[in-house]
């Protein structure tokens, strides 16, 4: 059991599999189809050319969970705001991976000098909602029937924490 930074030769495959079951299966992803490896490639490319990480919980040789961020939105004035992923298949659901994951993305935020974490969670999803109450994120606002999935409308909520973000920001 332990931590690592996720590569695309090792882990897009497995990231690729959580993806799609949880599309598949659930509504952590407001999405219909499933995910080609060459998605998961370009998203891998994005992220390193960012600078972004991809940290990743392995159980024995299996990926059990992965965590990221990206841009919350495109424009510049956004720069120090990113919307953050945190994915556990579910056999390891309730054994903290989660916390882990999420601890360790926040972390990683900090020390890029972000500002800001939002995680868009389905209302539905109560256990990720709980985890980010007690991790000290606070609801910042629902956007109801934001997707349609599985027959029904689906409602959006907005989580937020604020980090201490860069010692001196800039516009630009």
């Amino acid at each position: 059991m332990s931590l690592v930074r996720c590569s695309v030769e090792r882990h897009a495959s497995e990231i690729l599999a959580i993806l799609n079951q949880q599309i598949a299966e659930s509504t952590s992803i407001y999405e219909y189809h499933p995910r080609e490896l060459t998605t998961m490639v370009d998203w891998f490319h994005h992220k390193s050319k960012a600078g972004i990480p991809v940290v990743g919980w392995m159980e024995g040789e299996f990926l059990a969970g992965f965590a990221s961020y990206g841009s919350f939105r495109v424009k510049p004035a956004y720069k120090y705001t990113v919307e953050h992923s945190v994915y556990v298949k579910p056999e390891f659901h309730r054994r903290g991976i989660g916390r882990r994951l999420l601890r360790e993305i926040t972390s990683e935020a900090e020390r890029a000098g972000i500002h800001v974490m939002v995680g868009c969670i389905d209302t539905a999803n109560t256990a990720s909602i709980r985890l980010h109450v007690q991790e000290g994120f606070e609801l910042s606002g629902v956007v109801r029937h934001a997707g349609f999935k599985f027959g029904r409308w689906l409602d959006a909520a907005f989580y937020q924490k604020l980090l201490p973000g860069p010692t001196d920001p800039r516009e630009g």
